[in-house]
């Protein structure tokens, strides 16, 4: 969708506010003090990991150690509270967590059955190798009251838009499919250095343990704020859009910066769209840059520099050869339109002009998968973000947004690890019970195949018993279907495969379970 377009259909082109590239601008002397915001290029990318780590904010777990491993099965037979915690893997798939009630002290009694699957074909992908479990988690809930109850039950799961198609639990209610809404809390991760240890904050680092979680989960604070209102960013902003673009054919990497002067105390400048900046901080000059769209690269449309505050007065615009910005070229223009609208505005248009046109390309999914991306979920996660760790969280702004690109805000919530709430609407009667299950498809937490470590191909599963529940367990047991298909090296659910043993009850004291298995070749 163009950006053109979009902004006519909001109603907010002023054709008097249109300017023309090639008419006078005042120009800015380039300060020799540039600092250029990637932490790409302090950086030397070492092996084949470097530039994952960099761009992804490093594996989901930095460690791949096994703390109390021990030797063959490591079964746990008495199931009594271990504090052996199993492998940390480099990438974790997060737990299964348990079901809870939006309905605070419902004290109502519930058992749990949960089962992993290991049969051939349940795997994703269709390969013949064994990879994840479909995973049923079932509820039996007993409304012991003399009245009939109506409560929402809430199922939380680990996972991310990005991958929200293949996540998603289906839900039955006795027997029957039922459908409910579907809430999303905000990041559950947070941020570090990019290798050197000076306490900046330009990685990502995603929750490399189910403790994270049990952090995150504990208070119910994250719980109530996923089903709480959405913030509103109704800030005015003014917006210059960059469009109908020329530059001369010759030159393959051909650029447009766009350089001015702020008051860095009174003016925040955001960009969507933009490939390079520079600034001088001590006189708060500025200059943004874009390779100039020839057709043949994938560039993002729009391009917009977005101005919070006190608007930007004169500025230049130069054509460079390339996005270095040392030489400049004729024959590069473009129109420039001025808008007024609210931030609101602006993260709406970028987040449809994103779902509808860039995240096949940015991380290959499917129509299908876009589709399942409830939109007001995803323009909510980014207003957290903008607030959160971005360029509206103040003295909390991470180092890896201080730069002002939404392209990173709007991109990198689709991404995010975060944990997910299906509602499903139950009526139980009065002295009955109904049974609620939930069947998904579980992906493990692993560590890299080229990273050298001893727990390549093992795949680690973990389960907790009551983190973030309000439901009264009175039961609680754990199963295995299809388990001819695995090895187990780890564990501390008490499942022996060489007696045959693949039920277990599980001790409501142990707030942790994990189970690693290999696949059989």
């Amino acid at each position: 969708m163009k950006a053109e377009r979009l902004f006519r259909v909001l109603g907010l082109v002023d054709e008097d506010l249109i300017e023309e590239a090639a008419s006078p601008a005042v120009r800015q002397r380039k300060f020799p003090l540039w600092k250029v915001l990637t932490a790409a290029a302090c950086l030397t990318l070492v092996c084949g990991f470097s530039l994952t780590w960099l761009v992804t904010g490093g594996f989901q777990g930095m460690g791949s150690s096994a703390p109390g491993e021990t030797s063959g099965s490591g079964i746990v037979t008495d199931n009594e509270p271990s504090s052996e915690e199993g492998t940390t893997f480099m990438s974790y798939a997060g737990p299964v967590f348990p079901l809870t009630l939006a309905e605070e002290n419902s004290g109502l009694p519930a058992k749990r059955t949960t089962t992993w699957d290991f049969a051939p074909g349940t795997y994703q992908d269709g390969t013949p190798r064994q990879w994840g479990a479909a995973v049923t988690d079932r509820y039996t809930v007993v409304n012991i009251t003399e009245s009939d109850q109506t409560v929402t039950a809430l199922y939380p799961f680990a996972g991310s838009f990005r991958n929200l198609a293949s996540q998603r639990p289906t839900v039955t209610v006795d027997g029957e499919e039922a459908e409910g809404p579907l809430y999303a809390g905000a990041y559950a991760g947070g941020f570090r250095d990019a290798g050197v240890d000076d306490g900046s904050t330009w990685n990502l680092q995603y929750p490399d343990s189910w403790m994270d979680y049990k952090a995150l989960l504990d208070d119910g604070s994250y719980l109530n704020e996923a089903l709480g209102d959405g913030l509103v960013l109704d800030t005015p902003v003014a917006v210059y859009e960059f469009t109908d673009f020329t530059a001369p054919a010759n030159y393959d990497a051909a650029t447009q910066a766009i350089a001015f002067t702020i008051d860095q105390e009174k003016t925040t400048v955001l960009t969507y769209g933009f490939n390079g900046a520079s600034w001088d901080e001590d006189t708060g000059w500025r200059q943004y840059s874009y390779f100039v769209p020839n057709g043949i690269r994938r560039d993002k449309d729009p391009k917009l520099l977005v101005v919070l505050g006190d608007d930007i007065k004169d500025y230049a615009l130069d054509g460079y050869e390339n996005g270095g910005c040392e030489k400049e070229i004729d024959g590069v223009s473009c129109t420039v339109t001025r808008l007024q609208m609210t931030l609101d505005q602006v993260l709406d248009l970028l987040c449809r002009n994103y779902l509808e046109t860039y995240a096949d390309w940015q991380y290959g999914m499917d129509t299908d998968e876009v589709a399942a991306v409830p939109d007001a979920l995803f323009r909510r996660a980014v207003n957290e973000l903008m607030v959160q760790y971005g360029p509206l969280a103040g003295d909390n702004t991470a180092d890896r947004y201080d730069s002002g690109r939404l392209d990173d805000i709007v991109s990198e919530a689709m991404s995010m690890d975060r944990v997910l709430y299906l509602a499903v609407s139950v009526n139980i009667p009065a002295g009955g019970q109904v049974d609620i299950t939930f069947t998904m498809w579980k992906e493990p937490s692993f560590d890299f195949g080229c990273s050298g470590s001893e727990n390549v191909g093992l795949q680690g599963y973990d389960f907790v018993t009551q983190l973030g529940s309000n439901l009264d367990f009175t039961g609680q047991r754990a199963a295995l279907a299809n388990a001819d298909n695995i090895q187990i090296q780890r564990q501390n659910f008490g499942f022996d495969l060489e007696k045959g043993v693949t039920e277990v009850t599980l001790n409501p004291e142990i707030a942790h379970y994990y189970l690693e298995i290999r696949p059989n070749e």
